[in-house]
């Protein structure tokens, strides 16, 4: 449970019974937001209702974290910065700057199952880690095998980061997500397609 200052009210689980055996991430907590206890959140979601539909989430630090077990929060309300690709919200029980900078660091997460219906052709973002990532050939064909998507990062843009075998050690490149570089993405399958700019691999 993160270390709250006295005279301020930790997140109160609504139900700890109620986690569910399966949580993901779909945002982290980077910066209290005023001096009412608003947080600002950096997503891994491309679902706005992530922050903005009231109702159970849960927090969770990362290494070199304490480890902790998730803790279940009431999403009060949320919004998204006019302009930037952040989002704040308002988590019951917590009320001040003090109670809110706390908890910067952790992850917000919800229930695996707990999916927003997709269009034909959409996917979830987070479902990409683990794929095999290749080249594509000139036919469309999945190529050489590059490495495999090892985690999704958000920095104005998202950027895949994909863990390459070798020696002494893997390395891992960074992938801008974008149509013209990342063009196919065969989910069933297990892989999606490359077609770098020329010295991207070399970075």
């Amino acid at each position: 449970m993160p270390n709250t200052p006295p005279g301020n009210t930790a997140p109160t689980p609504p139900d700890a019974d109620a986690t569910p055996a399966e949580l993901m991430a779909v945002g982290k907590l980077v910066a209290a937001q005023g001096l009412q206890g608003e947080l600002r959140v950096l997503p891994m979601s491309d679902f706005p209702q992530r922050f903005t539909r009231p109702g159970r989430r849960w927090l969770q630090g990362r290494p070199p974290q304490q480890p902790q077990a998730p803790q279940a929060v009431e999403l009060l309300r949320g919004r998204q910065l006019p302009g930037k690709e952040l989002y704040v919200v308002q988590l019951a029980g917590i009320d001040s700057r003090e109670a809110a900078e706390a908890l910067v660091g952790q992850e917000l997460l919800v229930a695996a199952d707990d999916r927003p219906p997709l269009q034909p052709g959409e996917f979830h973002l987070l479902d990409l880690v683990g794929l095999e990532a290749r080249l594509l050939n000139p036919d469309g064909s999945p190529g050489e095998l590059i490495g495999r998507v090892s985690d999704l990062l958000h920095a104005g843009n998202d950027l895949l980061e994909i863990e390459r075998p070798g020696e002494p050690a893997p390395t891992r490149l960074l992938i801008p997500f974008v149509k013209a570089i990342v063009p196919v993405v065969k989910l069933n399958e297990g892989w999606l397609g490359l077609t770098p700019p020329p010295g991207l691999l070399d970075l």
